[in-house]
C-alpha cells in the first residue's frame, strides 16, 4: 500500500529527512515514535504532497505521489491531479482543521461534495452513519465552538473517513487534548485498527503503539533509526538511542 523510498527534504539549511525509507501493507498500522524535531509530521505532509520532497519517491498503492516520471525525469502534477490524489489519502491534523462556521455533519461532508461531486442526499445520510461510528450521533447539528476538544477530533477523523480513503495519517491527534479527554480518540482509533484500516500514526502514545500498531517506527534527526514489531522496539529496542527515547516517556 505504501513505499516510501530515499526522501530526503530540507527547510533552507535544516535537512529535515534524511532519505527515509519506509513500507507498510494495506490493513496495517504503523506508529512513528520520536522526540520532537525528528521529521515525523514532515514526512506525513510529504506523503500526501503537502511538502514536496526534494527527492526520493512516494507511491501510494502503486502510484507516485506528486509526480509522473517520464525516463528518469519527474514532472510535478498538476494541482487538480494532486488533489485528486489527495481525496484517497486522508489526514488527521492535530488542531482538528474543522470549519468553524459549518456544523459538524456539514464539516464531514464539505469534502465529498465538493471534490469528488457526490450525490448531496447520499454524502449526508453516510456523514451522519461516520458521526454514530465515532459516538457523535447526536451531535450532528453542533458547531466546533459547542463540542469538546476530543469530539471536535472525532469529528475531523469522521471527515477523513467521508472521503473513503486508501490510506489515513494521523500527526499526533492526542496532542491538543486534555488528558481526559484522550481515550476517547484513542478509541476510535483502536476500532479502526480492528476493522482493517490502513493507518500511520504519528504519536507519543505508548499503549496504543503496544495495542494496535502492526509497526513501530522510531526517527531521529530525520532518520530512521529503528523499525520493528510493538514487542520488539519498544520491549527490546536495539539502538541505545531508542532506548533513550523510551526510557523517558514509558511509564
Amino acid at each position: 500500500m505504501i513505499e516510501i523510498t530515499g526522501v530526503h527534504k530540507s527547510f533552507g539549511k535544516a535537512h529535515v529527512l534524511r532519505g527515509v525509507s519506509l513500507s507498510a501493507k494495506a490493513g496495517t498500522v504503523t506508529v512513528v515514535l520520536g522526540p520532537s524535531g525528528s521529521g515525523k509530521s514532515t514526512l506525513l505532509r510529504c506523503i500526501n504532497h503537502l511538502e514536496k520532497v526534494d527527492s526520493g519517491r512516494v507511491r501510494v498503492d502503486g502510484e507516485l505521489i506528486g509526480y509522473r516520471q517520464a525516463g528518469n525525469r519527474l514532472h510535478e502534477l498538476s494541482e487538480r491531479q494532486i488533489l485528486r490524489q489527495r481525496a484517497g489519502i486522508g489526514f488527521v491534523f492535530q488542531n482538528f482543521n474543522l470549519f468553524p462556521h459549518l456544523t459538524a455533519v456539514e464539516n464531514i461532508a464539505e469534502a465529498p461534495i465538493s471534490a469528488q461531486g457526490r450525490p448531496r442526499a447520499q454524502v449526508y445520510e453516510r456523514a451522519r452513519e461516520l458521526l454514530t461510528s465515532v459516538g457523535l450521533g447526536d451531535r450532528a447539528d453542533a458547531y466546533p465552538r459547542q463540542l469538546s476538544g476530543g469530539q471536535q477530533q472525532r469529528v475531523a477523523i469522521a471527515r477523513a473517513l467521508a472521503l473513503e480513503p486508501k490510506l489515513i495519517l494521523f500527526d499526533e491527534p492526542t496532542s491538543a487534548l486534555d488528558p481526559e479527554l484522550v481515550g476517547e480518540v484513542l478509541d476510535v482509533l483502536r476500532d479502526l485498527a480492528a476493522g482493517g484500516t490502513t493507518m500511520i500514526v504519528v504519536t507519543h502514545e505508548i499503549g496504543f503503539a503496544r495495542e494496535a500498531a502492526d509497526t513501530v517506527v522510531f526517527m531521529d534527526e530525520g532518520r530512521i533509526v529503528e523499525q520493528g514489531a510493538p514487542a520488539q522496539v519498544l520491549d527490546h529496542p536495539r539502538h541505545e538511542r531508542t532506548r533513550a527515547f523510551l526510557s523517558k516517556v514509558l511509564v
